[in-house]
């Protein structure tokens, strides 16, 4: 059984601290504010600068998917180490990403046809993709093959969701993101949008006046998946993704470990330039999946 690298766009948004500990190379999309000088996510421009830009400046940025070309410099070293290759990608429903991955699949499969390379549509993006991300980690680490590990992905991906709130609709309008949620859309002062990302999708769920009502609801939705699914929270893995306001992140991580009854051990994981772009400053969520040995 031939060892596999692990590869993800930068979209999963998962801490350093986290991509560096289980060996994960990560893929960066690219960022513009002027439609001239791009720069890679995570090492050309940081999530703080990034944010500075938004809410100091004018202007809107636009994002620009990793290209064949990308995807091939980092798999084709690996594949010349003997190590398969296992790719998970934004969902297909935000980006060209995964076909991009694709593509580089096919050529690389040419030139090496002993090779196995995977490519993955996490049907998720941000906290959502790392989290689910850290799961496929964790086959690797307990000695699944390639293709038991993209099996169980299979079967587990249908269970992860992000549960969150933003301050406002603009950036997913103007980042032509907002889809369905276009109904949420509302005229009166301190309305904030809920809303699910499930199966690759925005689905509205409700307006909530206040932001610290709309924090509090992310836990009822959290709760209701639960209750609906008969799901059980010991079965699930959870993090929490945060844009700009840690306090409130951490207000909702204490809700979060009361209704679930333990600790959440990850770092929050920050939204960074792709979804960012998106999202705005402001957002905030609870990510969950089940886990792979559940």
């Amino acid at each position: 059984m031939s060892e596999f690298e692990l590869f993800s766009d930068s979209s999963c948004d998962a801490p350093q601290e986290l991509i560096k500990e289980q060996n994960i190379t990560l893929v960066p999309f690219y960022v513009t504010f002027d439609q001239e000088n791009y720069f890679k996510e995570n090492t050309e421009i940081s999530n703080e600068k990034f944010y500075n830009i938004l809410t100091s400046q004018n202007v809107f940025p636009k994002t620009s998917l990793p290209s064949v070309q990308d995807y091939i410099n980092h798999f084709e070293p690996a594949i010349q180490r003997g190590h398969d290759v296992l790719c998970l990608c934004l969902t297909q429903k935000f980006s060209g990403s995964y076909q991009s991955a694709v593509n580089a699949k096919s050529i690389l499969e040419e030139k090496y046809p002993e090779a196995k390379i995977h490519i993955l549509d996490s049907i998720q993006a941000t906290a959502g993709q790392g989290i689910v991300l850290l799961q496929l980690a964790y086959m690797r680490n307990a000695g699944y093959s390639i293709e038991d590990t993209v099996k169980r992905f299979h079967e587990i991906k249908d269970t992860s969701r992000i549960m969150f709130t933003v301050d406002t609709l603009e950036y997913l309008a103007k980042g032509g993101r907002i889809g369905k949620v276009a109904s949420l859309a509302g005229t009166l002062l301190n309305i904030k949008p809920m809303i699910q990302l499930h199966d690759g999708e925005l689905i509205p769920y409700s307006n909530i006046r206040g932001r610290k009502k709309a924090l509090q609801k992310i836990l009822f939705m959290t709760e209701e998946y639960f209750k609906e699914t008969g799901e059980k929270y010991e079965d699930y893995d959870f993090c929490l993704a945060n844009a700009t306001t840690e306090e409130d992140t951490l207000y909702v991580q204490g809700l979060l470990e009361e209704l679930i009854g333990r600790k959440v051990t990850y770092p929050i994981f920050q939204i960074g330039v792709t979804i960012g772009t998106n999202t705005g400053p402001g957002a905030v969520g609870v990510c969950f999946v089940k886990k792979y040995n559940a």
